[in-house]
């Protein structure tokens, strides 16, 4: 392997546009982090503090989490719906 071919695969295959950062972390980021199915309890204690992106600005898992009455997200897909009830949908606001 020639050394432009190690440089083709070292760029990223989308170039990243300029512009303002958008400050927490996508939910599917979260999610992909946690094994399922998992409880209520368990996702506050490994991810409580992360910091998630929504509609409102960005706010912490964990309080977010207080507003949902599930003990138990069999799968990830119960759990997203569930956090997207409580923060809704929507553009992310930027810096």
């Amino acid at each position: 392997m020639s050394d432009e071919d190690s440089e083709e695969e070292a760029e990223p295959a989308v170039e990243l546009g300029e512009g303002p950062d958008v400050e927490g972390a996508p939910l599917s980021r979260v999610t992909a982090r946690l094994t399922w199915g998992i409880e209520h309890s368990t996702v506050v204690d490994r991810e409580g503090d992360t910091t998630i992106r929504t509609p409102e600005g960005p706010q912490e898992l964990a309080s977010v989490l207080e507003s949902v009455d599930e003990t138990y997200f069999p799968d990830r897909q119960e759990f997203e719906a569930a956090v997207r009830e409580v923060i809704g949908t929507g553009p992310v606001p930027t810096e």
